[in-house]
């Protein structure tokens, strides 16, 4: 998708850096605070700016009520019904995904008849292209419902790891705010190039997601006959690979249970190898997000680790919830900002 190719992303930097600061200055300092809610708001914000910009403000409510009807789907319930039983939480996302929909469905149309297309996702999604040309109304609201919970679903899940890092290891935390001292002052005035210069708080982000990644399961069908090592994969065939475990193979990862920001920074640590790196899936499969997710979280980290020292209050571990669609996530993380010397 154009919108979220790596250039478009980093063309519009300058737009999504005050969004990550604007989080980190409206975290209240010396308390212990809830951080995922927020974290999770923020996120929303960013993603949905960045999909529809100045039409944002009034799509944004029904984002978030999509993301919480997804939520209530994929709750663990003592019953698994067939999917044609319309259950109150089948009926709930529904009745959400109509609403997001029938909110978007004006704004098409608008800016088709203004021609005003816009330079964001959408925008890009109303000029006609050379493989699609123009794409009808109905297969955009198809498509963006998806798209738009998408851009903050997994990313915040991966947040509140990130922020959990940034409290369990001061040292890595002191080196993020150092290479961010450097970012402009003004957060709009941030390019791709201040982006590109954050390379420890990149190692930190992807070593995280190295650890915890927030999709620890991928399934893939397999369009012909293949050989596995000394498994035979017939086509059709589903196939369930884990990055969780994949990520701590000891043959692609020295110490894998480490922590180590510092090897994404080696030569020998290249996220381009297959199937080193699989938090954003691999190959022609993999997340068309993975540059606008990777922009949010760097420059959420870097902001964040600026301002703040980040502390756990003293009590029992964070619990972790695992399950098969929602991901690895932190429940109920309390964390506690205080202000930087």
């Amino acid at each position: 998708m154009r919108g979220l190719r790596p250039q478009a992303v980093a063309a519009r930097i300058g737009e999504i850096a005050p969004l990550t600061a604007r989080f980190a200055d409206r975290w209240p300092t010396g308390q212990d605070v809830e951080i995922l809610p927020p974290v999770r708001h923020a996120l929303a914000d960013v993603g949905v700016s960045y999909l529809f910009s100045e039409d944002a403000p009034t799509l944004l409510p029904f984002a978030s009520q999509l993301f919480l009807a997804r939520e209530v789907l994929v709750s663990p319930s003592r019953w698994v019904w067939p999917r044609w039983i319309p259950t109150p939480a089948r009926r709930f996302r529904t009745r959400q995904q109509v609403a997001f929909t029938n909110a978007l469905r004006p704004i098409i149309r608008r800016r088709r008849s203004s021609g005003r297309l816009g330079d964001d996702l959408l925008g890009q999604m109303l000029r006609p292209s050379a493989r699609y040309g123009l794409l009808p109304e109905e297969a955009i609201l198809d498509t963006l419902p998806g798209i738009t919970v998408a851009t903050f679903e997994a990313p915040s899940r991966a947040a509140g790891w990130i922020l959990l890092h940034l409290a369990r290891h001061p040292q890595a935390a002191g080196r993020v705010a150092a290479e961010a001292d450097l970012l402009p002052a003004d957060p709009a005035a941030t390019t791709s190039a201040h982006l590109d210069s954050l390379q420890y708080t990149q190692a930190l982000v992807r070593e995280v997601l190295r650890l915890h990644p927030p999709s620890w399961l991928l399934t893939r069908r397999a369009t012909r006959q293949t050989q596995l090592a000394d498994y035979t994969i017939d086509a059709g065939s589903t196939v369930l690979v884990c990055p969780y475990t994949a990520h701590r193979d000891a043959r692609e990862h020295s110490e894998p249970d480490r922590f180590r920001p510092e090897r994404w920074l080696d030569d020998s640590g290249s996220p381009a190898k297959p199937g080193v790196f699989l938090s954003f899936g691999t190959g022609p499969h993999g997340c068309e997000g993975a540059a606008l997710a990777m922009a949010m979280l760097t420059l959420l980290t870097a902001q964040t680790a600026r301002r703040y020292h980040v502390s756990e209050p003293p009590g029992p571990e964070p619990s972790y919830q695992v399950t098969t669609f929602v991901g690895l996530a932190t429940v109920g993380l309390r964390l506690r900002a205080t202000v930087r010397g």
